[in-house]
């Protein structure tokens, strides 16, 4: 079952394997427009007569494929990262193909060259796929199909199989583009990783390329423009430009990844936390915690400090007032985001950049290795760290957080 669910400019259609998969409001854009156009195609290549259905019926089928094969290539990044221990928290379509939303950056130049280069596999044996069953269907006629012959003398699904043989090329193609950070900008900076030994520096170089390749988009699109062909030179040149500031905020946070380099968790995070006992009640968490902090919510830990997850106020409001006295704060944790809603303090401040759950709640509380807390780390402190690398602000103690 697809059930559609708006958040915000976007759509949730479904969840595979717990990835949200979703469209942004520019994809029906985009499906309006390739529908139209195809049908236009498929009309003129199969010399259909008026009024006939067939060439908008190939036309919302070719589509829907064309999208089908991007997510299948973000499945593809997807999976792999999941095999490589990478959570994903998203997978968005839109007007530009998709983006898949990965917890973490790759940690190994393997584990980045694996994850970067599945997408472009994917989308190759999909193409391949397409040129054996349209060979299979319409024979040497389909070549002529594939190389856009308008009298291709091919059938409906032939005709279809040849445009979406030659689409999965294109973007075959245009992802192994050495741009970051298109698929094989990823490669690049994989490559450059493994000789370097540098992941950060092998980011920026890859972040160079990228930008190098986005002049190169957006001065061959205001070349097609001055020649009259429009809508293409519009489309690269949009590419181009997003291309760039995407590769130079990859500079941009490169640098600054290089600077906080030596900063720890425990260097910033407040290392005297507020935490609720493991058997307090939930009476006493409203009253002797939540209300008197009027934090969101808190660590709960055991008699050796262990901890155990989080509570939060929305979850001990729920309880009914005359059960407060005699549940505890355990029967509100949730198992499935204990590990998530944690992070190592001996993990690299760089770790937290991009983590969903710091976003989320607002700070993480922190464990050592024996999974004791031993301080609470909010997104206050990580901003106010990356300030002073970068020599905005006048350092202060880090341990002046709002942490609980």
């Amino acid at each position: 079952m697809i059930r559609a669910m708006r958040s915000g400019g976007n759509y949730t259609l479904m969840t595979i394997r717990g990835i949200r998969i979703g469209v942004d409001w520019s994809w029906f854009l985009v499906l309006f427009l390739i529908i139209i156009f195809l049908s236009d195609y498929y009309r003129q290549l199969l010399e259909t007569p008026e009024g006939s259905i067939e060439p908008t019926v190939l036309g919302v089928a070719s589509a829907f494929l064309f999208f089908g094969s991007i997510l299948l290539h973000e499945l593809g990044h997807a999976f792999t990262a999941l095999r490589n221990g990478i959570g994903i928290t998203s997978i968005t379509l839109w007007m530009f193909g998709g983006i898949a939303v990965l917890d973490r950056d790759s940690r190994t130049p393997g584990e980045e060259f694996r994850i970067a280069a599945a997408g472009p596999a994917v989308t190759l044996l999909i193409a391949i796929a397409c040129l054996g069953v349209g060979i299979a269907i319409d024979g040497s006629s389909f070549w002529d199909a594939v190389l856009l012959d308008s009298n291709a003398g091919v059938t409906g699904a032939g005709s279809l199989l040849a445009w979406l043989a030659v689409t999965n090329v294109l973007l075959f193609v245009f992802n192994l583009l050495p741009a970051f950070p298109l698929d094989g900008g990823r490669i690049a900076r994989a490559i450059a990783w493994r000789i370097s030994g540098d992941r950060e520096q092998a980011t920026s170089f890859a972040g160079r390329l990228g930008q190098g390749f986005s002049f190169v988009f957006v001065a061959l699109g205001v070349f097609l423009l001055i020649q009259g062909v429009v809508f293409t030179g519009i489309w690269l040149a949009v590419i181009g430009w997003m291309l760039g500031q995407s590769a130079r905020a990859t500079v941009i946070r490169s640098e600054l990844l290089r600077r906080v380099g030596g900063l720890s968790v425990a260097d910033v995070m407040d290392a005297e936390p507020v935490a609720i006992p493991a058997d307090a009640s939930v009476e006493r968490a409203l009253d002797e915690y939540f209300l008197r902090y009027q934090w969101p919510w808190f660590p709960v830990v055991d008699a050796a400090q262990g901890l155990l997850g989080l509570v939060n106020r929305g979850s001990a409001d729920a309880v009914p007032e005359v059960n407060r006295a005699t549940e505890t704060v355990t029967g509100l944790l949730d198992a499935a985001t204990q590990t998530s809603q944690r992070i190592r303090d001996d993990a690299p401040l760089e770790s937290l950049l991009g983590n969903a759950e710091l976003r989320r709640l607002g700070g993480l509380p922190a464990v050592d290795e024996n999974g004791r807390l031993s301080g609470v780390i909010t997104l206050d402190q990580v901003s106010r760290a990356l300030r002073e690398a970068v020599g905005q602000v006048t350092p202060k103690n880090p341990a002046d957080g709002t942490a609980p």
